[in-house]
């Protein structure tokens, strides 16, 4: 097994407690351990790093979600987060990079936050969910967010988050008390996160952006597997034009965050290309040494894996 290569990871969470603590009652439903542990971004987490073989952690804000903020204080609560989170990495320079935050509410106001964390803190690109008051992020009051990534050459992270209030009372009420997890990893968040990938292929921003690019987590949250049916779909007559396929081989990459599944990295090599595939963990919602454990039992070749472990990270990053 080659584990000379160099491991970065990429969805890998942190905790702002001035931030939460803007949010009424947020963080109540995470586990006490892993609540402390998106809190601890020291000698803890770089030590549950080197215990598992992991060189460098790109850190995104998990707690809270900066796109629950209210709007008028959205902006400026979210500036001082990422500036905690550039001394973070910083003070770690070799072992962390960072993702920004953005205040979505305000979209010309995220689009010059995505600018000012790149040029001016060194961010690598930003994390995103769906959803901003009840509107996706297709919807083109965003654009700006996307002109600006594009303009920058940095991606857009599109992490999941819980389902809209009326598709959670629709779909999931039933089942949402004795499983809460369906509306989260266990179904929720691919669908939430799937679906505006979905959106925003449809939407046009990739035909006026179209060197933008998109990671989704969770190995594209389903969406190779469900590549050929979409894309068939989407292509009989009655739909206006678009090419799925090409869209997503061209505008998106995936990582492995919480989906250690061989046959599921197998899907996606074969319909996206292992140059779109990059490792990660999903750090603290998930252990280290679980991904790490996963990635020694590949049989691929040192080529694939150093451009999954690092390589492709590397590129797209500028690492």
């Amino acid at each position: 097994m080659y584990m000379d290569l160099t491991v970065i990871t990429l969805e890998e969470h942190y905790g702002d407690s001035e931030l939460a603590d803007s949010i009424a009652g947020n963080g109540t439903g995470l586990a006490k351990d892993v609540l402390l542990a998106l809190r601890e971004v020291g000698e803890a987490r770089l030590r549950a790093m080197d215990e598992a073989g992991i060189d460098l952690q790109l850190l995104s804000l998990a707690d809270p979600n900066p796109q629950e903020l209210p709007t008028g204080e959205a902006d400026n609560l979210i500036r001082r987060a990422n500036d905690r989170l550039a001394e973070t990495c910083a003070a770690h320079a070799n072992r962390f990079a960072g993702l920004a935050a953005l205040p979505t509410q305000v979209p010309d106001g995220a689009a010059l936050e995505l600018e000012r964390c790149v040029k001016s803190l060194g961010f690598k690109g930003a994390m995103v969910r769906p959803l901003t008051n009840g509107v996706f992020l297709d919807d083109k009051r965003f654009w700006p967010i996307f002109e600006m990534a594009e303009k920058l050459g940095v991606p857009l992270y599109l992490h999941p988050a819980t389902p809209h209030p009326a598709v959670t009372k629709v779909y999931y009420r039933d089942y949402a008390d004795n499983f809460p997890a369906i509306l989260g990893a266990a179904w929720g968040f691919t669908v939430e996160a799937a679906t505006q990938a979905i959106r925003l292929s449809l939407s046009g921003v990739f035909d006026a952006h179209p060197k933008l690019s998109i990671i989704l987590g969770h190995f594209g949250e389903a969406l190779p597997f469900l590549l050929w049916r979409i894309n068939m779909a989407l292509s009989r007559p009655g739909n206006s034009s678009v090419k799925f396929r090409d869209c997503l081989s061209r505008n998106f990459y995936v990582t492995t965050s919480g989906n250690f599944s061989t046959p599921a990295l197998l899907c996606a090599m074969l319909e996206l290309g292992i140059d779109r595939i990059m490792f990660s963990v999903d750090y603290p919602f998930v252990s280290n040494r679980d991904g790490m454990d996963w990635v020694k039992t590949l049989q691929i070749s040192r080529s694939d894996l150093q451009k999954l472990l690092s390589g492709n990270a590397k590129r797209l990053l500028k690492l």
